[in-house]
């Protein structure tokens, strides 16, 4: 017996210290591998899950120009029933179509009895959030048909009190804009909006407008603070707009149309947002875009954050998911003048029509736009004939712009590898690439560009996002097992930085209340605005890419996976640091000797790491900071170090050399 229990504790022995084996990776810091693109990561913006308008757009007001299907809807009738069948007080949709052809519906207002209570209430986009002692600027378009009629605008909490009045009076007779500044007395999160009516007359209003005043950069009628800080804190260094499916349309007529987008707020069209009645099981029949935030205010954001824009255009081959609406060849002259003038808009001198247009709306110097995305996921033959023709014509005109094309909805498949061969004939530049995969997919293609052709196009990989119960799944959750996974994904991503310029997660952002589409990377309310963990991997990258990679192995071999380990390597010139990025996806620490090659005999760091022993576990609007990174400092003698990394954790090291 006492021989079988020695037998016992040496195999057990034995186990444990196999299991303890260090693992040996190597990170040559004298051999510079490939070029870091500046532009490597970057962030996708797209207007959906209420993104722009109810989010990133910081207008307040719902159907502000009384221009959805239907023009009442986001607004109720004071007092509703009286004033709907009334004929002494009454508020009607009138036509301007003859002094505003593209937003034609305004309100008249007429009073005949001053003595009764007029007025129109708006919800907002799933109530309107207010902050105590914050102000709010309120604006409208109005015309004085007769007398004059005052307007009182009232802030009010989820009990329909007021919190904070002020009032915006007007007598011109042509139409001018009337304004006032409100006080909030208390902070809500889902208020309403009176504007009230008084004295015996008529008026016709429109573009009603309410918008806090501490935007981005304090801009008027501008951004919301809180969630463009939380894109400038990535460092990303490209901006990806305006999308998406919505670039496409479900028809061209509803394609996304960049010249409506700029110029004059009160001059731009709106259009149905094209993930209004997409998905069954999150209808938004309330999900329209006033293109408040259009081209000018994407080309600002980007210009804000330090960031190369990407403006993405249709090529007249609406979403192949839904009408595939295609533009003959012989027509298609209005689409790639439509992209040729974007350049102009763009970078054009003052004195171009477009160049005019941009230093008109505030903005003289050029926006240094170097490249432009054609098409956003479309396939097949009719992609690729709209793709060269727009193509030729690019490089006659500008040929150092360089042009994004893509491989279609997959990343594999039949459509995907007839992207592949089409393409490169088409001397495509840079080719986006989408994934939207299990977390398992995402960890086995962390080697997926190491034998990619070399000499063949670059890549965008544009949207991706790991699942976690499968793709369009509303129950899907941004966990920490899919943001492990993205990471250990992203760490092949750049190590073969030769082939891939370009990342960005999708979507980009949603609201708790009014999302069509999960995972996202930054949630919201009206209030606040948080970051996911795949936030956090995204950030953590951006953040510390270096300038160019460096060789980091194990036993001759990249870090793909062998002992649930991942890696990446990179220098940045910048400030002389090696960084190192590892990812451990197992359940168990990894015991790691660090050899790094060229550093000092003594040299310093910092460790920043995120460790979470949960992988069903998720940040949300109520407790924001459950999966956030921490950081640490050390010292590394003659290059060497003995880690221990933790269970499901992602870390990085950055390493004065």
């Amino acid at each position: 017996m006492n021989n079988i229990k020695k037998l016992i504790f040496a195999i057990l022995i034995g186990a444990n210290a196999a299991a303890q084996t260090p693992i040996k990776i190597e990170v040559d810091a004298t051999k510079p591998l490939f070029p870091i693109q500046p532009t490597m990561y970057g962030i996708f913006f797209e207007d959906i899950n209420f993104g722009a308008d109810g989010g990133l757009y910081a207008e307040l007001i719902k159907n502000r120009s009384f221009e959805f299907e239907y023009p009442w809807m986001g607004w109720k009738h004071i007092p509703e029933a009286e004033t709907r069948f009334n004929t002494e007080n009454e508020l009607t949709i009138y036509n301007n179509s003859k002094t505003n052809p593209q937003n034609p519906r305004v309100v008249r207002v007429d009073i005949r009895n001053a003595t009764k209570t007029i007025g129109l209430q708006n919800e907002g986009f799933d109530g309107i959030g207010f902050k105590k002692d914050a102000k709010y600027d309120f604006s409208a378009f109005v015309r004085s048909n007769k007398g004059n009629v005052n307007i009182e605008v009232q802030l009010l909490n989820e009990k329909d009190e007021i919190i904070g009045t002020a009032k915006a009076s007007q007598s011109s007779i042509s139409w001018g804009k009337v304004e006032a500044v409100l006080t909030a007395n208390q902070t809500v999160q889902k208020g309403k909006v009176n504007v009230i009516f008084s004295e015996v007359g008529q008026i016709d209003i429109d573009l009603i407008s309410l918008f806090p005043q501490d935007t981005w950069k304090g801009r008027k009628g501008g951004l919301r603070k809180d969630m463009v800080q939380l894109l400038a804190d990535m460092k990303p260094g490209f901006v990806r707009f305006p999308g998406g499916c919505i670039v496409e349309g479900r028809t061209l007529a509803e394609r996304y149309q960049w010249k409506k987008t700029v110029g004059k707020i009160e001059d731009r069209e709106l259009l149905i947002n094209r993930w209004n009645k997409e998905f069954s099981h999150r209808p938004a029949p309330d999900y329209y875009q006033t293109f408040g935030l259009g081209f000018y205010e994407y080309f600002l954001l980007s210009e804000d954050i330090g960031a190369e824009p990407l403006p993405i255009l249709s090529c007249g081959l609406a979403c192949q998911f839904n009408s595939s609406e295609t533009t003959p060849l012989d027509e298609l002259d209005p689409f790639v003048q439509d992209a040729l003038d974007l350049v102009e808009f763009a970078n054009g001198d003052i004195n171009t029509k477009w160049g005019a247009l941009r230093a008109e709306m505030g903005h003289p110097a050029p926006f240094n736009l170097k490249m432009i995305g054609i098409g956003n996921e479309q396939w097949g033959q009719e992609y690729f004939d709209r793709y060269e023709l727009i193509s030729k014509a690019f490089k006659v005109k500008y040929p150092n712009i360089k042009l994004v094309s893509g491989t279609g909805p997959g990343a594999e498949g039949e459509l995907f590898e007839q992207a592949e061969k089409a393409l490169p004939k088409l001397n495509a530049e840079i080719v986006d690439e989408h994934y939207y995969k299990d977390p398992k997919w995402f960890r086995d293609n962390a080697n997926r560009y190491d034998k990619y052709d070399r000499n063949r196009y670059k890549i965008f990989a544009g949207e991706y996002a790991a699942q976690s119960h499968g793709v369009v799944n509303p129950d899907n959750k941004n966990n920490w097992e899919c943001a492990l996974s993205e990471a250990a994904f992203m760490t092949g991503l750049e190590r073969n930085a030769d082939v891939v310029y370009m990342t960005s997660y999708a979507p980009l952002f949603a609201h708790v209340n009014r999302w069509q589409w999960t995972p996202d990377l930054i949630w919201f309310d009206n209030l606040t605005s948080f970051g996911t963990a795949n936030y956090y991997v995204q950030k953590l990258f951006a953040n510390n890419p270096g300038t160019s990679t460096l060789p980091i192995k194990s036993n001759g071999e990249n870090l793909t996976g062998q002992n649930e380990i991942y890696a990446s390597s990179s220098f940045d010139e910048k400030t002389n640091e090696v960084i190192i990025k590892l990812v451990n996806i197992s359940t168990e620490a990894k015991s790691i000797e660090l050899d790094i090659k060229g550093l000092a005999k003594r040299a310093s760091g910092r460790n920043i790491k995120i460790v979470e022993s949960d992988l069903k576990k998720y940040n949300t609007i109520d407790q924001p900071n459950k999966i956030t990174p921490s950081e640490s400092l050390f010292t590394i003698e003659k290059g060497k170090s003995m880690l221990s990394l933790a269970p499901n954790s992602f870390q990085i090291f950055r390493i004065k050399k």
